[in-house]
């Protein structure tokens, strides 16, 4: 648990690694750091600067006292970045935060873990990739941790499928534990502090929301992970500069391809393109591009092939060639009454043989 000085430290007005660094090798610790005379401390940096002001550190140690209370009042863990317990991957990226603050259990330095962010205008190609991949790798990689940012659209697919299927999910968060946002998704937050999960942050309670926090959460989210997989996005977004900066990180990208006439595929498309992201269809092409020893399947036995109707058949055929087309043009082309038509469809998306997607089109699952 960090002190009132690391709280206090870690707070500092435009503080880096490197300066952190450079102040605490010639004070020696956070304490000397807010206890030493501001005309002292000059001398020792050998320069003066408004955070050496006594009204400054004073302020800031305030601040710190108040979290510290917010802290031991809601069982809220601190990690510092000289901590055993900090995430070792976050600790090698220059521009990792000091502090960071998690309510919740979770092992942040796992064998295997992975972001998976997108779109917040999830469709249900994205929505269906997201849970067959989370699913696949559930089942078939050890200790597997899920991360993202708590976000509508592929964010919260991701969490919930990651709970729906037992594994750890880690949201950072743009704000403080104070709150939670979006609100429709607080039920989710504590459904993953309950299951193993952690809400993770950067941020005080004390905090002020605002715009740039999501971007620079980002840098979380990537640095937190050994891949960062993009599901869904459109050409400009959140999630292609999440992409980037795990790049830059020089962490492993992918990200689903999808049809260059689809909006939300644009920006996957592009990374790919870019060579900035591998393609990935599924939990294996993941795992084959990590290079990462899968668990023994004990037990198999091979699924037993699903036999379909001549009319089934019919429909996939002609999904196949046409690649979508609404319940119109397949009754009319295939002769088929709608009375007929209708369950027919429904049944063979139960069957996860076609997904249904806006506007009424129909496309193979």
């Amino acid at each position: 648990m960090a002190d009132i000085y690391q709280i206090a430290f870690a707070s500092l007005r435009g503080i880096t690694r490197r300066l952190a660094g450079e102040i605490l090798s010639r004070v020696g610790d956070e304490q000397r750091f807010f206890t030493t005379p501001e005309k002292q401390l000059s001398a020792v940096m050998g320069c003066t600067n408004r955070l050496f002001s006594d009204a400054y550190r004073s302020q800031i140690l305030e601040k710190a006292r108040k979290e510290m209370a917010f802290i031991s009042g809601n069982e809220i863990s601190t990690l510092y970045f000289t901590d055993h317990a900090y995430p070792a991957r976050l600790n090698e990226c220059d521009d990792a935060p000091l502090l960071l603050y998690g309510l919740g259990n979770c092992d942040l330095n796992p064998a295997h873990i992975i972001s998976i962010v997108g779109t917040r205008h999830a469709t249900p190609y994205g929505t269906d990739f997201v849970i067959r991949l989370v699913e696949d790798i559930a089942k078939k990689i050890e200790n597997p941790v899920i991360v993202s940012g708590l976000a509508y659209g592929i964010d919260i697919v991701a969490h919930r499928a990651a709970l729906h299927c037992g594994v750890p999910t880690v949201a950072v968060l743009a704000h403080g534990l104070n709150t939670i946002y979006p609100a429709a998704h607080r039920s989710t937050a504590a459904d993953i502090v309950r299951n193993g999960g952690m809400l993770l942050t950067d941020y005080m309670s004390q905090d002020t929301l605002h715009k740039g926090n999501f971007v620079a959460r980002n840098r979380i989210v990537a640095g937190l992970c050994d891949c960062t997989v993009v599901a869904e996005s459109a050409i400009k977004g959140g999630a292609l500069i999440t992409a980037g900066i795990a790049a830059a990180y020089h962490r492993d990208v992918a990200a689903l391809p999808g049809r260059t006439s689809d909006r939300f595929s644009q920006g996957c498309n592009k990374l790919i393109a870019d060579n900035t992201a591998a393609l990935v269809s599924d939990a294996d092409s993941l795992i084959a591009m990590m290079g990462w020893k899968t668990i023994p399947q004990e037990g198999y036995q091979a699924t037993i092939p699903l036999l379909l109707t001549p009319e089934e058949e019919a429909v996939i055929a002609y999904l196949t060639e046409k690649g979508e087309a609404d319940i119109n043009n397949i009754c009319v082309s295939l002769n088929l009454p709608m009375h007929r038509l209708m369950p027919l469809l429904v049944d063979m998306e139960f069957k996860n043989l076609i997904l249904t997607f806006p506007g009424g089109k129909y496309r193979l699952a």
